[in-house]
């Protein structure tokens, strides 16, 4: 497949493909355009193509440009949120074997990652913004569909991140499963708080909407409710993807939000509560989507229907994909038994990047497990339970309590501590952090000291919602970490 001429060249016109909050509005014409300057960019700088090609960037049209433009010249793609620490990303860099990187991140991140990654061909956004020159370009490659062209990190229970390989294939079969399901239109407007470097956000604002010929409105920096509120008022989308706690916030900014322009909201990316579910729709009229996917899988495999969406359902396998529930040796389990969800679908990716044991174990039995624990109801219906380990699932974002950990038990005055995830009044999943003082220390000094640590050592996502410190760690009898107890802890408060 030629992807440019799938995503881009078959819509090429003056029809808005973008409407960046900063740059303006992009055309399909401009879109296929800058593609294509960008694509001449990295053959005159020397990429090979077949390179991947590391882009860290906020969502904008210059990176959207980049991404297609790697594409264009036969790279693959590895899209890294700005967010992330210095090195986070410089790991990733070398994790994936990059040849080059396209750096758009705050001046004094960007300025460090330029003297860290020297050896490398780099890429400043600001260049794409002001203008690339133009040139002859040669004909968009043509993939198969056994080629990686994307691969977007995850981070495992240990907190390492994994390099998750993407297939044409797998491009292809979230088109024609969650992407058919959706069925954007060309005058659909979609508005996704899920950014590019994620496998939901990806899909939300590049994959699905220029397949269809849709519009998609750019939201850049941190997204909160009330970023989204001001969206909705102003640009009037037709189609909302966003996370269970931004719906929550909505919900309590009714009088400030305008939404009679959608006809569709989805929820991915954390465990959407069947209460919020129908206190959203109760409170705008709009379908509110649930839907469950991985980065493992790219995006969205099990969803609700939006003609009759059941409050506390994950919902049923998306066209294409085939859902099992199973048990600890990979055998089936019968309906109505907790089991880890198995995902077969044209969508599972190739595997991680150098991990051939994670590989083998995530990717099996023909497909790949989620990491989640569901049941099944006869008919297909999937009920979600659990995940399988103690990773966080924040706004979408997966964190290791052990990466907190660190960052919280390197502060002065800590003599222990623990990160869990409790429910918040909404019942979405928070992370609370419980430390222990060394004596003398004082309870609230302790506490400024531990935010000043995650300030800056933690990117805004993985901060715990909350701190508590305690005289010390309740443990098991074999003196293990009682982390259950904790959350039970928490949740009687």
């Amino acid at each position: 497949m030629d992807l440019i001429h799938q995503l881009v060249g078959r819509h090429a016109g003056d029809r808005v493909a973008y409407i960046d909050l900063d740059a303006g509005e992009l055309t399909y014409r401009e879109l296929h355009d800058a593609a294509r300057r960008y694509a001449v960019l990295l053959r005159d700088n020397g990429v090979q193509s077949g390179s991947r090609c590391l882009m860290v960037s906020d969502d904008s049209v210059a990176a959207v440009a980049a991404v297609l433009g790697m594409w264009w010249h036969g790279c693959v793609p590895v899209p890294v949120s700005p967010m992330l620490r210095e090195s986070e990303i410089v790991f990733m860099v070398k994790d994936s074997g990059a040849a080059t990187v396209h750096l758009d991140a705050p001046a004094a991140k960007k300025q460090a990652l330029q003297q860290e990654l020297s050896s490398l061909i780099q890429i400043d956004g600001e260049q794409v913004r002001a203008g690339l020159r133009d040139g002859e370009a040669d004909e968009p490659a043509v993939f198969a569909a056994d080629n990686e062209v994307l691969v977007q990190y995850t981070s495992g229970s240990t907190g390492t991140p994994r390099g998750v390989r993407h297939s044409l294939a797998g491009i292809e079969a979230v088109l024609a499963g969650f992407g058919a399901q959706l069925a954007l239109r060309r005058d659909d407007i979609v508005v996704s708080t899920a950014k590019l470097s994620f496998g939901y956000g990806f899909g939300n604002s590049l994959l699905f909407p220029l397949a269809a010929g849709a519009s998609t409105v750019l939201l850049g920096g941190v997204v909160d409710p009330y970023v989204v509120a001001t969206a909705l008022n102003a640009y009037r989308p037709t189609v909302l993807c966003s996370v269970p706690r931004v719906y929550a916030g909505l919900v309590n900014l009714t009088d400030q939000v305008g939404v009679d322009s959608l006809r569709c909201a989805v929820s991915a990316g954390e465990h959407l509560p069947a209460e919020l579910a129908e206190r959203f729709t109760a409170t705008f009229g709009v379908p509110l989507v649930n839907g469950l996917g991985a980065t493992e899988v790219l995006h969205i495999v099990v969803a609700t229907d939006a003609a009759r969406t059941e409050p506390g359902s994950t919902g049923r396998a998306v066209a294409g994909a085939t859902v099992t529930v199973r048990d600890e040796r990979g055998e089936l389990v019968p309906d109505g038994v907790d089991g880890r969800l198995h995902i077969a679908s044209g969508s599972v990716a190739l595997g991680y990047i150098d991990r051939p044991d994670a590989t083998a174990t995530t990717f099996a039995q023909g497909g790949a497990y989620t990491g989640d624990i569901v049941h099944r109801r006869p008919g297909g219906d999937i009920r979600h339970v659990c995940r399988t380990d103690d990773l966080l699932n924040l706004g979408g974002y997966k964190i290791s309590p052990l990466e907190i950990e660190k960052v919280v038990r390197g502060t002065d005055g800590v003599a222990d501590c623990a990160v869990v995830g409790e429910a918040d009044e909404d019942g979405l999943q928070q992370a609370v952090a419980y430390a222990v003082p060394v004596s003398g220390v004082e309870p609230e000094e302790l506490r400024r000291a531990i935010v000043r640590s995650m300030r800056a050592d933690l990117a805004p996502f993985k901060r715990p919602a909350r701190i508590e410190v305690l005289d010390h760690l309740p443990v098991t009898s074999t003196g293990k970490l009682a982390r259950f107890k904790l959350r039970s802890a928490g949740a009687a408060t």
